[in-house]
């Protein structure tokens, strides 16, 4: 079954792509068989497209009907546009799924609603056979999508979704079609796996294996962490460095996701503001930060070095409420502006964390007050990318993961995206800003471009991730 990857979207960059379609025939199909195969998995290849998303074609119904999905670890249900799908454009721009064509089609017709970070769909359940390469998998109850809320399923060239995660995060708590493939014994081991090639002129793009792992495609040996929560891949993971120095954000731990659906890799807005400036990638210029710093940074300053505890820093400057909201308006005039716009609360409580981090360094006042004003010039837009000059990669600092207690780097030429060719080509930082308030936050995202440095094993029998480089 080949795949093909989605690329990001957004206009202005999907213009600036070529699209290459790769059309393998079935002998040279049969010949990755032989090569790659595996009796005990279902090892579906991959096609690049020149994106950051991976889809493919699976089938549904007797005789099948096919359709082009992504293979998403962040959610559980599978889910394509209806025949019946009449006032929402983008399913007149995809497959459709006709349930009286199919002889295995049995009705249900709960109705439900998923929304995702780029969008909406609502529809109903139906039942039916569902075939991902040469696995069959019966009885499986899925989504027909009758609106698609968002113009990213207009755009998109995928067709509909197929969860990878668990069952506690299924709307309508649908079974997902993993479990039903393990309930099935249509896969003699309990996990799947990726690989994800990053070389764009590769004939294979990568592949998802099913029941398995394809030993040709990952050095060494694979470093496996528990899983913290079932519903995300979710785990704990530990400090994050920039050049080998410590954001000082992650050292007690942090909830971080593997997430197939996601290209980038999304963090806490302030991290990601760091990181980016470390990086020279330029993203919105906040007002409200250097109003912060202006106004508020020597007492920031003082507060810290007197002993104050950070999380209680802006309730002292009436920034924040004691709920880490904003606050009842004070009687300065310059604060009520602050009051006014609940960002100022989250502005300073990113400027805590920086200011802190760099108190732990020894840096003077002066020095550590004019670092964080020209971290406000790099604090990126929300779900948005950030550009930054291509001439500068082979400069630019690694970044490193720490998972159970090891390094995961990533070098400038793994976390930065090339779009483009020529004088059309743009540079991406692959770091997005995605705030997730606690108690389920903070939480980061490892995307596409930290599995395609690392392939990922997603062991659903032992409840583990494992990572190890990708070859």
């Amino acid at each position: 079954m080949a795949l093909k990857r989605r690329p990001l979207d957004r206009d202005t960059l999907n213009a600036m792509r070529i699209a290459r379609k790769l059309e393998m025939d079935r002998e040279a199909r049969n010949a990755l068989q032989s090569n790659y195969g595996s009796p005990d998995a279902d090892i579906v290849y991959l096609k690049d497209y020149l994106g950051a998303q991976y889809y493919g074609e699976i089938s549904i119904g007797t005789p099948p009907q096919t359709f082009s999905v992504i293979f998403d670890t962040g959610s559980s249900n599978l889910w394509v546009p209806s025949s019946k799908c009449l006032f929402s454009i983008p399913c007149y721009f995809h497959s459709k799924y006709v349930a009286r064509k199919s002889s295995t089609y049995t009705a249900n017709g709960k109705s439900c609603h998923i929304k995702y970070g780029s969008g909406s769909i609502s529809g109903f359940f139906s039942q039916d056979n569902v075939e991902i390469g040469d696995l069959v998998v019966k009885d499986q109850v899925f989504i027909e999508a009758t609106r698609e809320g968002s113009i990213s399923f207009l755009l998109a060239k995928f067709d509909g979704i197929f969860g990878l995660g668990f069952q506690e995060i299924s709307v309508g708590n649908a079974t997902p079609v993993w479990y039903n493939m393990v309930e099935q014994e249509l896969v003699k081991e309990e996990v799947f796996s990726f690989w994800l090639n990053r070389n764009t002129s590769a004939e294979v793009g990568g592949e998802l294996v099913f029941g398995g792992v394809d030993e040709k495609h990952y050095k060494g040996k694979h470093t496996y962490v528990p899983l913290t929560e079932k519903g995300y891949w979710q785990f704990n993971m530990g400090d994050f460095l920039i050049n080998n120095y410590s954001t000082g954000f992650c050292v007690g731990g942090c909830a971080a996701i593997v997430d197939s659906g996601t290209s980038l890799l999304a963090g806490p807005t302030h991290v990601i503001t760091e990181i980016n400036h470390a990086i020279g990638a330029e993203g919105v210029i906040s007002n409200e930060c250097k109003d912060i710093v202006t106004q508020y940074g020597d007492m920031i300053w003082e507060l810290l070095v007197d002993g104050v505890d950070p999380s209680k820093v802006c309730t002292q400057l009436n920034l924040c409420s004691v709920y880490g909201s904003a606050g009842i308006e004070s009687v300065v005039e310059r604060e009520s502006k602050a009051h006014a716009d609940p960002l100022f609360c989250t502005v300073c409580q990113m400027t805590v964390i920086w200011i802190q981090n760099q108190l732990k360094q020894a840096q003077t006042k002066e020095y550590v007050l004019d670092y964080v004003n020209k971290l406000c010039n790099s604090l990126p837009s929300p779900n948005q990318e950030s550009i930054i000059d291509c001439d500068s990669i082979p400069n630019l600092p690694n970044v490193t993961f720490t998972i159970a207690d090891k390094p995961f780097t990533l070098t400038p030429e793994q976390y930065i995206m090339k779009t483009g060719e020529g004088f059309a080509t743009v540079c991406l930082s692959g770091f997005m800003a995605f705030d997730v308030p606690p108690p389920r936050g903070p939480l980061w995202i490892l995307g596409d471009i930290f599995m395609g440095a690392y392939h990922t094993v997603f062991d659903y029998g032992d409840l583990q991730l494992g990572f190890a480089k990708s070859a």
